[in-house]
């Protein structure tokens, strides 16, 4: 025993089993630690490796992009006090609701008095339908007196003949002879007045022909009068022309509205798009037709789907009221953006909490759109025979 003791006297601190230092505790942690560390970046740089083959470097994103929508400005046709606004501020309508109404009672009295004028030709038509009538009797009336006279002329014809050939042979006295003679000039005479009322009656009928033409047309115009009177009439009911949430009111009753003045805007409930500005380094991949992911500040996490629509033919730039002008002295290259259309997938309850103006971020997948390749690529051989046609 006593000599196990002496052993065990003779070990270093270091040489006795169970007595490590705590350096050397520590050193072994971090070594564990480091390796844990290393691990977990090689893993992490494995994953992001094979997301960025396999899907990262086929995206093209941009941060430069807006979510857009026919956002409708309702405004009147028609001038006058505002007589009622059905809405409120960020009211939900459908549409056919009404949202504004305008005074609308001298529009009634015009229409009213419209109505009235199509009356009064309306009956002065029929009066000359009746007018009409009646000359038509005239002229069969001229005609019998035509007939009548022109047999008086045949019967005193005939006396004078019978009577020139009495008196040349002495068998009539010459005073009978000149009162047939007398009776075939007034028979003559009447002859021609019947001709005459007989044309007089017939040119009447022109007339009245004339003046219903002219009354059709007066009828034609007072409907068209009275058409846009009731226009105007519904033109003072300002009604809801899509589904949507009611912005920018400044509609107040009693208020006067101008003609084309804005009241307030309509924002649509659905048919969402994003207008995205990608640069042009990033265009040769987009077409038509690939999907899209969209993300919004407005809901974290939620990433909303789409589709390329179309491309800009131009750039941003050159909408501008003022493009710029690079023939200069002094020149310096700014990188363009191209909008580029993204029509939104999903209904109108998973868009609602997108709003027009709204920014966004936008991912396109370069891997889709063959049918925006054939589309452009008809395009571009198009435009490349148009060229080739004009310039043999």
């Amino acid at each position: 025993m006593s000599e196990v003791a002496e052993r065990n006297s003779g070990l270093t601190e270091i040489d006795r089993p169970g007595s490590l230092p705590a350096t050397r505790r520590r050193f072994n942690l971090k070594r564990l630690l480091m390796g844990v560390a290393l691990g977990a970046l090689v893993l992490a740089g494995a994953t992001y490796g094979r997301h960025w083959w396999t899907m990262a470097r086929f995206l093209e994103s941009t941060d430069d992009a807006y979510v857009g929508g026919e956002v409708t400005v309702i405004a009147p046709k028609v001038p006058g006090f505002i007589d009622q606004v059905a809405v409120g501020d960020n009211q939900a309508v459908h549409a056919g609701d009404l949202l504004v109404r305008i005074d609308d009672r001298d529009y009634r009295a015009a229409l009213a008095r419209a109505e009235a004028s199509v009356a009064a030709q309306q009956a002065a038509i029929g009066n000359l339908d009746a007018t009409r009538a009646l000359q038509q009797a005239l002229v069969m009336q001229a005609e019998a007196e035509l007939v009548s006279a022109q047999a008086e002329t045949a019967r005193t014809r005939a006396d004078f003949d019978r009577y020139h050939q009495l008196s040349s042979a002495q068998y009539a006295s010459q005073q009978r002879f000149e009162q047939a003679d007398a009776d075939l000039k007034k028979a003559k005479a009447g002859e021609q007045r019947a001709e005459a009322a007989l044309e007089a009656a017939r040119r009447q009928i022109e007339v009245i022909d004339s003046q219903k033409r002219q009354a059709e047309a007066a009828l034609d115009q007072a409907r068209a009068d009275r058409d846009i009177a009731r226009l105007n009439v519904g033109f003072t009911q300002l009604r809801a022309p899509i589904d949507g949430v009611v912005g920018n009111r400044s509609a107040r009753v009693g208020a006067y509205a101008d003609a084309g003045a804005a009241l307030l805007s309509v924002v649509p409930a659905r048919g969402l798009w994003v207008d995205a500005n990608f640069k042009e380094s990033q265009l040769a991949g987009l077409h038509p037709g690939q999907e899209a992911l969209i993300t919004a500040d407005v809901l974290p996490g939620e990433v909303f789907r789409g589709r390329v629509e179309s491309l800009a033919p131009a750039t941003g730039a050159q909408f501008s009221v003022l493009p710029p002008e690079n023939a200069t002295g002094n020149f310096t290259k700014i990188v363009q953006r191209v909008p580029v259309r993204i029509l939104l997938d999903g209904d109108a309850a998973h868009l609602a909490v997108l709003r027009p103006g709204l920014s966004v971020t936008a991912e396109v997948d370069r891997r889709g759109g063959a049918a925006g390749k054939a589309q452009v690529g008809e395009a571009q051989a198009g435009t490349a025979a148009v060229v080739a046609a004009e310039h043999p």
